[in-house]
């Protein structure tokens, strides 16, 4: 797999990844009123609740999709690109989603922060294509 293959696919990772973890947070909303004495059933309870939540367990499988595909990558990539590149992509287009389903994104600090994110990337990946291609 080619670096630029690899690239394509960690940022098919981070969409993934990006825009189900604001539906998971949206699709758990009412977890918090689900109350039990004991610690096992308040787990077991919230574990019901959400396998039952046709909305979460979309959001999670294809979430998970994106764990596989990451998995998948990860054999054929370089750490020092894979972790980079996943992590701030995800918290870009985490963002991004949660703004587009109506969260407020915060000031202007946040998007200087993800300017900075976008060159830090960008950067890693033309050192890593540029002596390795």
């Amino acid at each position: 797999m080619s670096t630029s293959e690899t690239i394509f696919f960690l940022i098919v990772v981070s969409v993934l990844w990006g825009f189900t973890n604001p539906l998971m947070k949206k699709a758990s909303v009412g977890i918090e009123k689900v109350k039990r004495d004991k610690a096992i059933a308040q787990l077991f309870a919230e574990f019901t609740f959400l396998l039952f939540n046709w909305k979460y367990v979309c959001a999670f499988l294809v979430n998970q999709c994106g764990s596989v595909l990451y998995y998948v990558t990860l054999g054929n990539a370089d750490i020092s690109i894979v972790v980079p590149i996943t992590n701030s992509l995800t918290f870009i287009f985490t963002t991004i989603a949660g703004y587009l389903m109506g969260e407020k994104i915060g000031n202007k600090f946040t998007y200087v922060g993800m300017v900075l994110v976008t060159t830090g990337v960008t950067l890693c990946v033309m050192d890593k294509t540029i002596t390795t291609d």
